[in-house]
């Protein structure tokens, strides 16, 4: 067993939902292929007993733990399974350094580790284990779905794809060579100026204050990192975000590429109002397309709902954790 480096973990509940009395709660650690150590929270239905079905949640892209993940974990956990809801590398309470970076290759070995520790468990049948990923972590959920044939059934959540919005833009209005190519430059220059300074530049946060004239989907993401709803002190978008350069190694990635050969189960859920929907709707086109393994496929939009409703419900309860159960239930026999 991979010894695991020692994290300063908070024990006091710092989540931005309220704890569940019907859910035992507790922290865990493991390691990844790397040899980053995660931290995660562990969620267990009180008096469960034998071996349970299992959740590994992710996301959204630049939360913590503390947010959409362990709220869909502790969720999942009220309705019978074991979850775990885990930070990120380089991010959160987890290992690795520098801080603030990303990698394709580095998210699915994340979501595979938290696999693993599920795995092993004694309270945990090996053969029901199911990954939930949300927002950029959907994407992340899809592409660990191509490689990990342990996952018998993943759900993405308001799916973003990450290599398409750093490669294409939003709505892939910056999909052509030369806007490409300034980005590139752009890049290329940062990563001299940090090595020169020794450090590395942060993208900032969600924008703060919000400009009058901002996007709908920017006021949602400002009403959710940016308020008591959402708001946490160690969620990058809640305060000074990614890297500059660490969206260098999406924008040279395509995700995807097998998702066609994705046997387990595949359930994608999205906003009918969402700036993002056009992802989750291309990408489930995508894999279906010419697939032999289509009938245990589903698009799921919801009606009304925008992006980050899907991240706590919106106030509306527009996570549809009935369908996400039955669906998990129904593909894990």
């Amino acid at each position: 067993m991979m010894k695991t480096e020692e994290l300063e973990l908070t024990q006091e509940w710092d989540k931005t939902f309220a704890q569940s009395g019907k859910v035992n709660h507790c922290k865990v650690t493991f390691v990844n292929h790397f040899g980053i150590t995660l931290a995660a929270d562990m969620y267990v239905p009180k008096n469960a007993a034998g071996k349970l079905p299992a959740i590994a949640v992710g996301g959204p892209f630049g939360a913590c733990k503390e947010q959409a993940s362990g709220f869909y974990a502790q969720m999942l956990a009220e309705r019978g399974f074991l979850t775990v809801a885990f930070d990120p590398s380089f991010t959160g309470e987890s290992g690795g350094t520098p801080r603030a970076m990303h990698s394709p290759d580095f998210c699915v070995e994340d979501f595979q580790a938290a696999i693993d520790i599920l795995s092993v468990q004694a309270n945990v049948d090996s053969e029901r284990i199911g990954i939930i990923g949300i927002c950029g972590w959907g994407g992340m959920a899809l592409q660990t779905a191509c490689i990990d044939t342990r996952i018998k059934a993943a759900v993405a959540s308001t799916m973003y794809d990450m290599s398409r919005v750093a490669g294409n833009g939003y709505f892939d209005a910056a999909d052509n060579e030369e806007a490409r190519h300034r980005q590139r430059l752009a890049l290329n220059a940062q990563r001299t100026k940090d090595y020169q300074n020794g450090s590395y530049a942060r993208q900032g946060g969600v924008i703060d204050p919000l400009p009058e004239d901002a996007p709908d989907f920017v006021k949602d993401y400002h009403a959710y990192y940016k308020t008591e709803r959402g708001y946490h002190p160690r969620s990058l978008n809640s305060n000074d975000g990614w890297t500059v350069n660490s969206g260098s190694s999406l924008m040279n990635t395509r995700l995807f590429t097998y998702a066609g050969e994705i046997r387990s189960a595949v359930l994608m859920i999205h906003g009918e109002k969402a700036h993002s929907c056009y992802m989750s709707r291309d990408a489930y086109a995508d894999m279906v397309k010419d697939s032999k393994y289509a009938d245990n496929k589903e698009l799921y939009i919801i009606p009304g709902a925008s992006h980050t409703d899907l991240y706590d419900g919106g106030g509306k309860n527009a996570i549809p954790f009935d369908k996400i159960e039955a669906f998990m239930k129904e593909n894990m026999k």
